[in-house]
C-alpha cells in the first residue's frame, strides 16, 4: 500500500493541474482509483489511467487498468473510478517465459 501511495503522489505531481488521483479502495489484488479533474482535451482520457500503470513500474509495482466502474462528466470536469488489478512479479515472469 505504501508503494501505491507513492505512485499516486508522483502521478499527482506531474498531472495534478489536469487530474488528481486518489486511492478509494485497495485489496490484495485489486485497487480502485478515483480520477478527478479537467483533463487535457488533446490527450486521450485513457492515457491518464495508463500513466498510473507506467508510474507504478518505476516503483516495481505491476498494475493494469481493467475497467472504468463509474464516470461522471460535466462541461469542464470529469470524475472516473477505475479498477486496477495488481499482478505479482511471479505471475509476470511466468507470462514472459516461452
Amino acid at each position: 500500500m505504501e508503494i501505491l501511495k507513492r505512485v499516486i503522489k508522483e502521478f499527482n505531481k506531474y498531472h495534478g493541474s489536469e487530474a488528481q488521483a486518489k486511492i478509494i479502495k485497495a485489496e490484495r489484488d485489486e485497487v480502485i482509483i478515483e480520477f478527478d479533474g479537467s483533463f487535457c482535451k488533446t490527450c486521450g482520457l485513457y492515457d491518464y489511467f495508463e500513466d498510473i500503470k507506467w508510474e507504478a513500474m518505476n516503483f516495481g509495482l505491476n498494475i493494469e487498468p481493467v475497467e472504468i466502474i463509474e464516470s461522471e462528466e460535466e462541461f469542464e470536469r470529469g470524475r472516473y473510478l477505475v479498477k486496477y488489478k495488481l499482478k505479482s512479479e511471479q505471475s509476470s515472469q511466468q507470462a514472459r517465459q516461452p
